[in-house]
């Protein structure tokens, strides 16, 4: 429910309550009615506007372990490239002392 249909559903219950007290005084059971129908529809305004904001609190927080499950894949896949990285690089200075000293004949 956005905020254009909140302002009209508040509007309409304005004018009934506005009707209410002028059909009141003419009529006590068309004014009571008038006044339960408005209250009923306040009630269902309040009802609307806590489910809009417990959508919104549901969005937020599926937005929000959305954004620490993307954070901590990241982080995740950075580590094993700095491993990859760090065991390719000590398999280079292994390969190269061996052949250093295969070069000069000295075993290892």
């Amino acid at each position: 429910m956005n905020d254009k249909k909140i302002f009209g559903i508040v509007l309409v219950c304005g004018f009934c309550l506005l009707f209410g007290h002028a059909a009141s005084a003419g009529s006590g059971t068309v004014g009571q009615d008038i006044k339960q129908d408005t209250k009923t529809a306040g009630k269902g305004i309040g009802n609307g506007a806590r489910d809009v904001g417990h959508g919104t609190a549901n969005a937020a927080r599926a937005v929000g372990h959305g954004t620490a499950n993307a954070a901590r894949s990241v982080g995740h896949g950075a580590a094993q490239v700095g491993h990859g990285i760090a065991h390719g690089a000590h398999e280079g200075w292994n390969a190269t002392t061996h052949a250093v000293k295969q070069v000069f004949h000295k075993g290892d």
